[in-house]
């Protein structure tokens, strides 16, 4: 009973059509389709304004760097 064919499916939409008229039916399918168009730009438009993910760069041979104490300074003061 759970498979639905062509058949039924034009039956149904003869019954809602019926009940609901062509007009109304009619503005009912273009605001679905409207809001379906505005949840897709949406959706584009986060995943526009999400950042990038930071990229991990190369490593390369680490250098040991030291502080070097500055000797041109007066230190008796």
């Amino acid at each position: 009973m759970g498979n639905i064919g062509l058949p039924g499916i034009l039956l149904i939409a003869l019954i809602i059509l019926l009940l609901f008229g062509r007009n109304r039916f009619s503005n009912m399918m273009g605001d679905l389709a409207k809001g379906v168009k505005n949840f897709k730009k949406g959706m584009a438009d986060e995943e526009a304004e999400r950042p990038a993910e930071p990229r991990q760069l190369p490593r390369e041979d680490t250098v040991d760097v030291e502080a070097r104490r500055d000797t041109t300074r007066d230190e008796t003061r």
